[in-house]
């Protein structure tokens, strides 16, 4: 009998393949549209366009446990891109940090939900985000803190290029290379456009993988479509593959990702989701769920 994501999800203590990840996304995808729209404040573009990265995380990589946040020896992540909090708060409440239904409180008065991960607020997250470019420093700071402790947990740290646009991401980059803590990765978002317009316009970053080369990190030099699982499962074994570190992953990715009018689209990147969008972007995002589901 065919599986549906509902199925996937009572199964969620489990390692999930490359297809069960992008039914998961699709709904994890479908779940953030109705909470944006329903509550008319939020980030889409850049929630969208990271969603298979951050679902690929928490059903598949990571080592984590949902009824013990706090866990010593769990693996660490931070959203640096923290106005894609409804992604990551998306994730968790499915991954069993606290329950789905709190989502529906996202950015209302009083919420653990806020507008920007509160790591004093919310079980799961590993740290407060929402200044951009911070991220990648507190990341090495929990690398350096595994390394000295002699722990063995990795650090993820997922970024856009807005992030790297900031001299602290650099100052951390090249400190990172020179101690190089085990265990840290590096994962960009590239979707190559922000809230003002495309990266070209703000601040071009290409050849970013060069760039990061350069800088002394071990860069996956692998083409991968951040939007596929199957690319990303790639990129994990990469991960694993040899012992030179730090490492970083870019991932080309499509800002505001499953509806057509606001892919590649810097307008979207915290526009309110109005009733006719809605209407227009529920009808792809359901119609890709679908799909997926049916692949299972």
């Amino acid at each position: 009998m065919k599986k549906n994501v509902m199925d996937l999800l009572s199964e969620k203590e489990r390692t999930f393949n490359e297809k069960e990840l992008a039914a998961l996304a699709a709904y994890f995808r479908m779940v953030m549209f109705d909470t944006l729209h329903e509550r008319g404040t939020g980030h889409w573009g850049g929630s969208a366009s990271s969603a298979e990265l951050t679902t690929s995380l928490y059903f598949n990589r990571m080592h984590i446990k949902s009824d013990e946040p706090t866990w010593e020896d769990r693996d660490r992540f931070i959203l640096s891109k923290g106005h894609a909090s409804v992604n990551l708060y998306t994730v968790l409440a499915n991954r069993g940090y606290f329950p789905p239904s709190e989502i529906a409180s996202f950015r209302v008065m009083g919420s653990r939900l806020q507008g920007h991960p509160c790591m004093h607020k919310l079980p799961g997250i590993d740290m407060s985000t929402g200044a951009l470019g911070h991220g990648l420093s507190i990341g090495l700071g929990m690398a350096l803190a595994a390394k000295l402790s002699k722990k063995t947990y990795w650090t993820y740290v997922l970024t856009g290029e807005g992030c790297l646009n900031e001299g602290q991401s650099w100052e951390a980059l090249m400190s990172a290379a020179k101690f190089k803590p085990e265990h840290f990765v590096l994962m960009v978002d590239y979707n190559k456009v922000q809230l003002d317009g495309t990266e070209d316009q703000i601040m071009p970053m290409d050849s970013l993988t060069e760039k990061l080369s350069a800088f002394g990190w071990n860069v996956c030099k692998q083409k991968l479509d951040g939007n596929d699982t199957e690319d990303i499962l790639k990129s994990f074994a990469w991960m694993d593959s040899d012992d030179v570190w730090p490492k970083a992953v870019v991932y080309d990715t499509v800002k505001g990702k499953g509806v057509s009018f606001t892919e590649g689209k810097n307008t979207w990147h915290g526009a309110v989701i109005d009733d006719d969008s809605y209407a227009k972007g529920i009808v792809e995002l359901r119609k890709d769920l679908e799909e997926k589901e049916a692949a299972l």
